[in-house]
């Protein structure tokens, strides 16, 4: 029973979040909306909201913080197939809703302790959306993890399409720990995943977001714009390492809901020339119930 409120974890952040499930605001597609990462295999419908700090895309921010709000509701059946469907409010930006998420995969279990998933999601924009993953439309994700009991590692192999095409790499290490106490009776517990990602990827959704919003994108030039944007083009579809981070979910648990906080230290390297990402402290609230 207490693994319930630990249900399914595709990734995003996932913060990814994360990352993705968890999103795309996590760094990897997270589709459900905490950091746990037990895989259930039961009949299920959850609905959750979260806030995070700033939306990032496979280690990559826009040109300003972006804070934003986050609804998720997902049906898993017991063969494994699941659906789902998110909501992204990015506060202080034009559209009512930013981001529209909808989409669906299936879990498996090869052994009890080499599990995966694979899922596609649609994104639709809202036209005045600034987030920079706007330039893909499309996922394709592909999750497989082993539970080493020391810690559990995982690779995640997305990828993106629409107005730009990209290939990202997240490889993840985490460990799951949960108290054996409780916090007001017996029926509550702290749960805490602490893990280390690393991204590779290809950026050329950089490209194409400042092509689709001139003006918004911080150029790392003393002088002003470069001559020419298309100059960093090239590197931009190498597979080259995006980003590291360090994540630290705390959560807590309920037969049928979670509260959890996570912080998020990302460091991201080769970063395309005309953004401006440096070192960066993310937080994330998130809670969700779970019926079943």
């Amino acid at each position: 029973m207490r693994h319930i409120c630990a249900l399914l974890l595709l990734t995003i952040y996932l913060d990814v979040s994360a990352t993705p499930a968890k999103s795309v605001f996590a760094d990897h597609s997270v589709r459900v909306v905490a950091d746990s990462d037990t895989l259930v295999k039961k009949r299920s419908i959850s609905a959750g909201i979260s806030y995070g700090s700033d939306a990032s895309f496979f280690g990559r921010t826009g040109p300003v913080k972006y804070p934003f709000l986050n609804t998720d509701v997902i049906y898993n059946t017991k063969s494994g197939w699941f659906v789902y469907g998110s909501a992204y409010k990015v506060l202080g930006s034009i559209p009512n809703i930013d981001e529209v998420d909808l989409g669906g995969g299936y879990v498996y279990h090869i052994t009890p302790k080499f599990t995966g998933n694979i899922s596609y999601t649609r994104f639709i924009f809202d036209r005045n959306a600034l987030i920079i993953k706007s330039a893909s439309s499309n996922d394709i994700n592909f999750n497989n993890s082993y539970d080493w009991k020391i810690l559990k590692s995982g690779v995640v192999l997305d990828y993106l399409f629409g107005e730009s095409h990209d290939f990202f790499i997240t490889i993840t290490n985490s460990k799951y720990i949960e108290t054996n106490w409780s916090i007001f009776d017996d029926k509550d517990y702290l749960s805490f995943n602490p893990g280390v990602n690393i991204i590779l990827g290809t950026q050329n959704f950089v490209q194409k977001y400042n092509l689709n919003h001139p003006g918004r994108v911080d150029y790392d030039e003393p002088i002003g714009p470069p001559i020419s944007v298309q100059k960093y083009a090239g590197h931009n579809s190498e597979l080259d390492m995006l980003n590291y981070s360090f994540k630290i979910p705390i959560a807590y648990n309920r037969p049928h809901y979670t509260f959890e906080f996570a912080y998020k230290y990302s460091i991201p390297v080769n970063v395309e020339g005309i953004l401006r990402n440096h070192k960066e402290s993310f937080y994330n609230l998130t809670f969700y119930y779970v019926f079943y």
